[in-house]
């Protein structure tokens, strides 16, 4: 009985612990205190944590309107995550962004990604600031899979008005053709994308400039 209780302690000591994946990822288990928006987080720590690869629309803030789909995907993220136990697994190459926010794929007790349900609801879409990791495609197919179904964001119609626009294959994002970003965009990582949904199903995510 003595050595089945030591084990079970010892179990629990481990699930708890820090683990780390074969490309060098940390992950582990922690507690949400509280949910900002739709992509970001407060630990019980204090820490703030930021999805990776995806971006949700903005809620109001101070003197900004805020974003279509904005609340709903912030009480979205709450109803999943908000005072429960997160998994969640830190980015190898870049843990922190300029903000010092922690980076990292949260997922359920479940299993389930929740950058993922975010994304098949229409309340995100993909961007890959770093290199597209091992969930990129689950990502990537779960967003297409909310903008031919025309769930929220999708559900919006927008109008192209622009010829095309300007995909840099590095960055990972897309801008419209007078963009100084995009026209910078070197030869050998320049794409054309003819309409913003094109730009969208292929992964890439609009610049935050221009704003196409």
């Amino acid at each position: 009985m003595a050595a089945a209780a030591a084990f079970c302690v010892l179990a629990v000591w481990l699930v708890s612990c820090s683990t780390r994946q074969a490309d060098g990822a940390r992950r582990k288990r922690v507690v949400c205190r509280h949910v900002i928006d739709g992509d970001t987080i407060v630990l019980a720590d204090g820490d703030k944590l930021r999805y990776l690869e995806i971006n949700a629309p903005e809620i109001p803030h101070k003197d900004k309107p805020g974003e279509p789909f904005g609340r709903e995907a912030a009480y979205l993220n709450k109803r999943l995550v908000e005072g429960k136990h997160i998994d969640i697994l830190v980015s190898p190459s870049e843990p922190r962004d300029q903000y010092g926010r922690l980076l990292a794929h949260v997922f359920l007790p479940n299993g389930k990604l929740v950058s993922e349900v975010l994304l098949r609801k229409g309340l995100a879409h993909c961007c890959f600031y770093q290199k597209p990791d091992t969930y990129a495609r689950r990502l990537l197919a779960a967003q297409k899979s909310a903008i031919l179904g025309k769930k929220g964001i999708w559900s919006i119609r927008h109008e192209d008005t622009e010829k095309y626009y300007i995909g840099n294959n590095r960055s990972r994002k897309f801008h419209r053709p007078w963009c100084k970003l995009g026209k910078s965009t070197s030869s050998r990582n320049r794409v054309i994308l003819k309409t913003r949904k094109e730009a969208f199903l292929k992964g890439y995510c609009p610049c935050r400039r221009c704003k196409p």
